[in-house]
């Protein structure tokens, strides 16, 4: 998909940070199987504070040594798209909150897309994962060789 614009589809799943799938975070799983499944990006915020269904409360604060606070994986794109990735979602969520909302997209573009195509990453769009490539070699790279492809 070269463009996302008008209405979509936004997935929140919130785990907590230090859930695990098969020795790697519960939130990283979700991101590289979205990326695998082609979505249109996805993007993890750590959380400060929270409580879940248990009711206990999870916080950064410092005399507090919580080493579970809540996670946010956040993905936009095609309803459709959305829908198709959500098994996944049955296999690796055990305990947390998946939650779909309705969303209008207004701008979608990528580093490096001077029009539709967007840049880097696979099927061609920019997402959210460009930044954290850890192969890249400059600031306005979007992959391993640098520049833009």
């Amino acid at each position: 998909m070269s463009r996302l614009s008008g209405p979509a589809l936004r997935l929140t799943v919130l785990v907590g940070e230090s859930d695990r799938w098969h020795h790697r975070p519960l939130y990283s799983e979700i991101v590289h199987r979205a990326r695998a499944a082609g979505l249109a990006g996805a993007s993890v915020f750590r959380g400060i504070e929270g409580f879940g269904a248990s009711s206990l409360v999870h916080t950064a604060r410092l005399l507090s040594l919580s080493g579970d606070l809540p996670v946010a994986v956040v993905i936009v794109d095609e309803e459709q798209r959305v829908r198709a990735f959500l098994p996944q979602l049955e296999e690796l969520v055990g305990e947390g909150l998946v939650v779909l909302d309705r969303c209008e997209v207004v701008r979608y573009t990528g580093r490096g897309a001077g029009g539709a195509g967007g840049a880097g990453g696979a099927g061609g769009t920019g997402t959210a994962l460009e930044g954290t490539d850890p192969g890249r070699t400059d600031p306005g790279s979007t992959g391993p060789g640098g520049g833009a492809e």
